[in-house]
């Protein structure tokens, strides 16, 4: 296929994180002070505690709400330059509140931001598991409150090791009967106990969920009812989710007939654009150029905003 083909592809976004999407030129706009070497060697990482302590390291840079619009602007700019239509960006609410950040002032700049650009954006509010339920129910409180401001969805993200999806229920309760979808990460790191955990919180995606392979009656229950992975392959790769490119499950789930989305996760910090992610699956997995428009066009079926392609 053309290399023209990836970028031109009508495309949705469905997890990506605000603060993850950092380039580092973008960095550099933000932070001058910070030589180019020591952003590049932080974007260097060999598992997902390496990733997670660059995470925390950029995020040290946002610090005001107008720091969090600049980032976000910068997103949208290069989201549009890859025909990327519509996009659920995740915001660390979590993050922002334990920063003792104004949560009301950071949302309400990025969301002016989203709201000059092309493309169409929706939020997913995220709480750090590992953090607790209290922490997260500040989160999806916060959320509730502005779900007809532009907010379409709870999730917790964050070491999944240390916070069960379970533990929250009643976070997720909370939430869901307030309107709001459920997003959390889930199967990334841990196995399919963790995606049947979030599938018992009501889950109506779920972020990565690729050890959900290992398990032929999860796989089914997700085909029935027809709830999506949202699949991050380089991102996968980066952290050691899985050992390789070539051992990544993304063709095994899809012949499965598990309803999956491709999406970045965080493009800089995993080397990655939307439009690679699907040359990746075409060129190292076999997609045909049929298979990639089924899952571009699943990109927006399965937003929680439903949306056509223009």
């Amino acid at each position: 296929m053309e290399p023209d083909f990836y970028r031109e592809l009508a495309k949705a976004e469905l997890h990506l994180h605000l603060e993850g999407s950092i380039a580092p030129a973008t960095l550099r706009e933000l932070a001058p002070q910070v030589p180019l070497e020591e952003i590049e060697r932080r974007y260097r990482y060999a598992d997902f505690s390496g990733f997670i302590e660059s995470y925390v390291w950029v995020n040290s840079f946002l610090n005001t709400p107008d720091d969090y619009a600049f980032v976000a602007r910068r997103l949208l700019e290069s989201l549009a330059a890859e025909n990327v239509q519509y996009a659920e960006i995740n915001l660390s609410a979590g993050v922002i509140l334990w920063k003792r950040m104004d949560l009301t002032r950071v949302y309400e700049a990025v969301d002016a931001e989203a709201a000059r650009s092309s493309v169409e954006v929706r939020w997913i509010l995220d709480a750090v598991r590992q953090w607790g339920p209290e922490k997260a129910m500040e989160v999806a409180r916060f959320a509730v409150e502005r779900r007809k401001d532009g907010i379409v969805a709870f999730g917790i993200g964050g070491d999944e090791s240390r916070g069960h999806c379970d533990w929250f229920s009643d976070v997720f309760a909370f939430a869901k009967a307030e309107g709001l979808k459920l997003a959390p990460h889930a199967g990334e790191t841990c196995g399919p106990e963790s995606v049947w955990s979030a599938l018992r919180q009501g889950a109506d995606r779920i972020g990565h969920g690729i050890r959900a392979v290992e398990d032929a009656e999860l796989m089914r229950e997700l085909r029935e009812r027809d709830i999506p992975l949202e699949i991050c392959i380089s991102s996968n790769v980066a952290t050691g989710a899985t050992p390789s490119l070539e051992a990544h499950p993304i063709r095994k789930l899809y012949e499965a007939g598990v309803p999956i989305v491709l999406n970045t996760d965080d493009p800089p910090m995993f080397h990655t654009t939307l439009s690679r992610e699907y040359e990746i699956a075409a060129t190292r997995f076999g997609f045909s150029r049929t298979e990639l428009s089924r899952l571009a066009a699943n990109s927006f079926r399965y937003a929680f905003v439903k949306q056509e392609p223009r």
